[in-house]
Formats: C-alpha cells, sequence, structure tokens
C-alpha cells in the first residue's frame, strides 16, 4: 500500500460551531438543564455557575498586602506586585479571571451593588472569545495546570451563555 492510497479523516470534536450554537453531539447538555422531569419540575436542580475567579487571600486592614512592606523597585520602569514573590507579577491565572471577571455580570448571575441588572449577552461573549483568542495565542506554552484551568474555565462559561441564551 502506498503513501497515496492512505485515507486521513478530520474530525471536529468542538463543542460550538463558529456561530456559537452547540453542535448537534452536544446537545444533551442543553437538554439536561432543560428537562422537565416530574423529580426535576418538584425539585429544581441549581443552575451551574461559572467558577469565581481566584481571590487574593483574606488580610486585616493593618497588614500589608502579602504580609510585607511594600520595596521600591530595583529599577526604573520595573513593577513588582505586592505580595508576590520579588521579580514575579501577575500570572496567567491573573489574566484569565481578569477576563473571565465580568461574564457573571453580563450574564446577570450576579446583582450590581445597586442591586441592578447589567445582562449583556453580547458582551459575555465577547469576554468568552477573548477567552479563546487567548487558549489559542498560548498553545503549546501553557503547563498542563494552566492548560486545564484555561479548557475548564472555557468550558464553564460557555455552557452557561448556551443556557442563557436558550
Amino acid at each position: 500500500m502506498s503513501s497515496q492510497d492512505k485515507e486521513i479523516k478530520v474530525t471536529d470534536k468542538r463543542m460550538f460551531t463558529p456561530e456559537g450554537e452547540l453542535r448537534e453531539e452536544y446537545r444533551f447538555l442543553a437538554e439536561k438543564s432543560t428537562d422537565a422531569t416530574p423529580e426535576a419540575a418538584a425539585e429544581p436542580a441549581p443552575e451551574p455557575t461559572p467558577p469565581p475567579p481566584p481571590s487574593p487571600p483574606e488580610r486585616s486592614a493593618r497588614e500589608p498586602r502579602g504580609g510585607r512592606t511594600p520595596q521600591p523597585p530595583d529599577e526604573p520602569g520595573s513593577l513588582d506586585f505586592p505580595g508576590s514573590p520579588p521579580g514575579l507579577g501577575p500570572t496567567f491565572y491573573d489574566l484569565a479571571a481578569m477576563i473571565a471577571e465580568p461574564v457573571p455580570i453580563y450574564l446577570d448571575d450576579m446583582d450590581l451593588p445597586d442591586g441592578g441588572s447589567a445582562e449583556n449577552l453580547e458582551m459575555a461573549r465577547l469576554h468568552i472569545d477573548l477567552i479563546e483568542v487567548m487558549r489559542q495565542k498560548t498553545a503549546g506554552n501553557l503547563s498542563a495546570q494552566e492548560n486545564a484551568f484555561l479548557e475548564d474555565l472555557l468550558y464553564r462559561l460557555r455552557v452557561r451563555y448556551v443556557q442563557k441564551t436558550r
């Protein structure tokens, strides 16, 4: 058998179409959230929410962040963040959390401080798409833990977005 006789099959295993719709093989996820069985109708299951962004550790008002006093930067133009080891700044997790942070607000899963609502599905989709761009651009450069975190974050946000748009 020559190399020209071999057939290659490519299968798209992405969960969403380019238009943001669930692919047919993943429709069961949307149906799970809308099942109306008698047991489910009697006691509605809580809707899954996206994971909260990592929060800084609790500290007292008098204690400086990270338990140490901020030191001036060693060289002009460098920036050390309090609470992080010297020479290290924000992490990949901080970046992902900052981009994902407004999604629950735009999906109306969180109230604003004044009790109002800021539901805006287009903005939620934009932030989810930005995380996807970050995933694509960092492919091959992340640790296994960072990659798993990003994949899980995207999955949860997309499922919640689809639930909200149905």
